[in-house]
């Protein structure tokens, strides 16, 4: 491809290298990591390079600190063939496994290894964007030492106070040859940003695109203080006792039930300034009011957009539309529901709401079945094949704690009482793909009608739309036969 040459053009969508820059112990690993997590979540295929794991592959026993002096010539060789090994597997990762971002995750604290990396993005046609984490409060670095570093496998047979010092004189001999950013002279071209005391400020210096804005948005929301967050669906609802999908139905006896059992758990929680956040439809409402405290409504966390399958049960859907129901199955993240959402759909929808929750403190997020499978594959690091499938029950409260590279999740059950609204994958799409064709409303998202809309029936329909589409040429749309879904062509540009 033309990006991947070393003197083609560099196009919008080249693969990107992000480069972490700085000291141990200020969080680099933390950052890569979680952005990973985020991109990930959003459909950018991202992996961490860890040139620390690739040293403690090099070299199995780790003995002190005096391996990363910087006198000690014979060491220097290994690490910089290290950094060499890491940044191969960086290019077989854009050029040949389909990936999109790499993040090289080292100290890469000179302008020497910061030039090869850069030399290294030239010859194969990748962006670079740096990410540099200053920090220079002592108690900070110290606790991220203790809470972090000291259980490394590189201090597993050394008590506390032994590893503590070893780490510390391991930071000093990288202090000494440690080169920062220079945005304003000698790094003015390069694309970066300075997260400074842990989010207390930053600087940023020539975004390249879309997708380096976004990062630094999104490192811009982050904090690392402790909190709770509490995600649980709405009580039992009437349409949940018939199997219906969607709608606006109040909850059941039970449901209310549920709700009266959540207000009780929340006061035993003892939380201080908890955000309560609902859907804007009527059973997280409920759920809610129960509560006796404010909620805020998000539209955002409404229930995914079932379209024309709005209010039927599953059966009534493989009756009626029967290849709609084997598509979803087939591929259920991005199988889009006629005239409503995919799960593909949802986490775009859901982007600000994450945002928000990474800025926040405690939140309890009364929510949905899809919206909070959502939510938690982004928390716990799921992929979009296993998402749609996440177990989510009624009437159970997951309580999510942040740790230092990941989270801790408890599922905690009020013992009210529920319908089992959980399908399992179906063999037939564990076996493989399947024979039937992948297709896409014509809707691009949820349709913003109150009355849902058919797809696209007719020929004339179709010219009609298409000719209100710029740069979407008609073509040869297939009779409909009897029993066949209503599609529509989606228009690519």
């Amino acid at each position: 491809m033309p990006f991947r040459k070393a003197c083609g053009p560099q196009l919008a969508n080249s693969p990107t290298v992000i480069v972490m820059v700085g000291l141990p112990a200020r969080g680099k690993t933390y950052i890569s990591k979680k952005l990973t997590r985020y991109l990930n979540w959003i459909g950018v295929p991202t992996k961490v390079f860890n040139v620390g794991e690739y040293r403690r592959e090099a070299v199995k026993h780790y003995s002190s600190y005096d391996f990363f002096r910087p006198d000690n010539e014979e060491a220097m060789k290994v690490r910089r063939q290290c950094a060499l090994a890491a940044l191969r597997d960086v290019k077989l990762y854009l050029t040949e496994e389909a990936g999109q971002i790499a993040v090289f995750d080292a100290t890469n604290t000179t302008r020497e290894r910061r030039g090869m990396i850069l030399n290294f993005a030239k010859e194969n046609g990748f962006k670079v964007f740096f990410i540099e984490s200053v920090c220079n409060d002592p108690t900070v670095v110290a606790t991220n030492v203790m809470e972090v570093k000291l259980s490394s496998p590189d201090y597993r047979d050394c008590n506390s106070t032994d590893a503590m010092e070893d780490f510390m004189k391991r930071i000093n001999c990288y202090q000494a040859s440690y080169q920062p950013l220079d945005p304003d002279n000698y790094d003015r071209e390069l694309s970066l940003i300075k997260v400074i005391d842990v989010g207390r400020r930053f600087l940023v210096n020539r975004v390249q695109d879309h997708i380096q804005s976004r990062i630094v948005y999104y490192l811009m929301n982050i904090h690392v203080q402790p909190r709770t967050i509490y995600l649980c669906r709405h009580g039992e609802s009437e349409f949940n006792l018939k199997g219906k999908i969607g709608g606006d139905s109040g909850l059941s006896n039970r449901g209310k039930k549920f709700a009266v059992a959540l207000n009780k758990f929340v006061e035993e929680q003892n939380l201080k300034d908890l955000k309560v956040w609902t859907s804007q439809l009527k059973r997280t409402i409920q759920t809610a009011e129960a509560l006796q405290l404010p909620y805020e409504q998000w539209k955002a966390l409404n229930e995914i957009d079932a379209g024309v399958c709005e209010e039927m049960t599953y059966e009534d859907i493989r009756e009626q539309h029967p290849e709609e129901f084997a598509l979803r199955d087939q591929d259920k993240y991005y199988y889009r529901y006629p005239s409503g959402e995919s799960y593909q759909d949802l986490v775009q929808r859901l982007e600000p709401v994450i945002m928000e929750l990474e800025r926040q403190e405690n939140v309890l997020v009364i929510c949905h079945q899809a919206v909070m499978r959502c939510l938690l594959a982004y928390f716990l690091d799921k992929s979009a094949d296993e998402m749609p499938y996440l177990k989510c029950p009624l009437h159970t409260v997951l309580k999510l704690t942040p740790v230092a590279y990941g989270c801790r999740v408890e599922s905690i059950s009020l013992n009210i009482e529920a319908v089992n609204t959980h399908r399992e994958r179906p063999e037939e799409a564990k076996k493989g793909p399947n024979p039937l064709m992948r297709r896409n409303s014509v809707t691009p998202l949820a349709s913003p009608e109150p009355t849902k809309k058919p797809r696209i029936n007719s020929f004339e329909e179709h010219v009609a739309v298409s000719s209100a589409l710029p740069g979407c040429v008609p073509q040869e749309v297939p009779t409909q036969l009897p029993g066949q879904p209503l599609l529509g062509k989606a228009c690519l540009t």
